[in-house]
C-alpha cells in the first residue's frame, strides 16, 4: 500500500456562471479525478494515494457541493464542464495533463479530450453512461425522460428504482429505502437535485464526434469495471471502444471500484491505474 500524502489544499477558481470547489495533493505529473455528479470527496482516498507521485486535483462539477452557480437552474453539459476543467488545468499551469473521469465524469472526460486535446495527455474515460453508441438509444433516452418525470412528481425513490433498473444494476427494496427514504443531508439532497432536474439528460444524450476523437493526439483509454458485466455502462463503454478502435481497459469493482469501502476497493485501483499509465 502507498502511504496517504499531505492533507488536500482546498481552493476556489471563479469561472463563467460558477464558482468552482477544488482541492490539490502532491507534487509531480497532473492527474485530474473527475466525476458528474460525484465530487472531490469520492475520490479522496484514491487522490491520497496517487498523490505519493503526483500532483492530483479533484474537483465538485458545477452546481454540486461547493461549486456554486450564479443560475442554480442552469443546464450542466459535459461541453461546460469540461470547460471547467481546462481552465483549472490551465490555472494551475501544470499540464498536460492525465485526466481520469468515472460516469458522467468520462463523458466530462471524452468532450475535454475532443475539445482541448492540448491539456490532456491521456483521457481515461471510466464507464461512459452514453445512449448514442447504442441500438437502444431511443428507449434509453425515454427511460431517463421517465425517471426524471417521477422525481419531478415527488416519488424520490421511484426515480432511483427508475435509475437502477436503466442502468441493469440490482438495488433491493429495502437498500433503497435506507439510501433514499427518511431524513437526508440537505447538501446531498441538493446534489442529487440538480442533478435530476439539470444534469442527467445532457450527460447521457451527449453525442461523442467520433472522428475527432480518432484524430487527436490525446491517449483514448476506455475503462471498464470487472464486476460490470452487463450493466449498461458496461454495454455503452465497449459499444465505444468498439467505434474508436480500441480494446476496452478493466479495472478492479464496477462502476464505483475507485470509491473507498464499501463501495470500491481505492489501493486495488491506484495499482492498476499506475499499470494503465505505465502501460503495463
Amino acid at each position: 500500500m502507498h502511504p496517504t500524502s499531505t492533507a488536500a489544499a482546498v481552493r476556489t477558481l471563479e469561472v463563467p456562471g460558477a464558482r468552482l470547489h477544488y482541492e490539490v495533493r502532491g507534487a509531480g505529473p497532473l492527474i485530474v479525478l473527475i466525476g458528474a455528479p460525484m465530487d472531490a470527496a469520492a475520490f479522496a482516498p484514491l487522490a491520497d494515494l496517487l498523490a505519493t507521485e503526483h500532483l492530483v486535483l479533484t474537483t465538485d462539477p458545477r452546481g454540486h457541493q461547493g461549486s456554486v452557480l450564479d443560475d442554480p437552474d442552469q443546464d450542466s453539459t459535459p461541453e461546460l464542464r469540461a470547460d471547467d476543467l481546462a481552465r483549472l488545468i490551465t490555472h494551475l499551469d501544470a499540464g498536460p495533463a492525465v485526466v481520469f473521469g468515472s460516469s458522467g465524469g468520462a463523458v466530462t472526460t471524452l468532450a475535454l479530450a475532443q475539445d482541448h486535446p492540448e491539456l490532456v495527455s491521456t483521457a481515461i474515460a471510466h464507464e461512459p453512461p452514453l445512449h448514442a453508441v447504442l441500438d437502444d438509444r431511443d428507449a434509453l433516452r425515454q427511460g431517463v425522460e421517465d425517471l426524471i418525470a417521477s422525481y419531478r412528481s415527488g416519488d424520490v425513490i421511484g426515480a432511483w428504482r427508475q435509475f437502477f433498473v436503466n442502468a441493469d444494476i440490482s438495488m433491493p427494496e429495502p437498500v433503497l429505502a435506507q439510501m433514499f427514504g427518511g431524513d437526508r443531508d440537505p447538501a446531498q439532497v441538493a446534489s442529487e437535485s440538480y442533478w435530476f432536474n439539470h444534469e442527467i439528460r445532457g450527460t447521457t444524450s451527449w453525442e461523442p464526434n467520433l472522428e475527432r476523437l480518432r484524430s487527436i493526439p490525446t491517449r483514448l483509454v476506455i475503462g471498464i469495471g470487472e464486476e460490470s458485466a452487463g450493466q449498461f455502462c458496461d454495454r455503452s463503454s465497449r459499444a465505444l471502444a468498439d467505434l474508436l478502435d480500441l480494446e476496452p481497459t478493466l479495472f478492479p469493482g464496477d462502476h464505483t471500484g475507485f470509491a473507498g469501502a464499501p463501495m470500491g476497493d481505492p489501493v486495488a485501483f491506484d495499482a492498476r491505474l499506475r499499470e494503465v499509465l505505465t502501460g503495463a
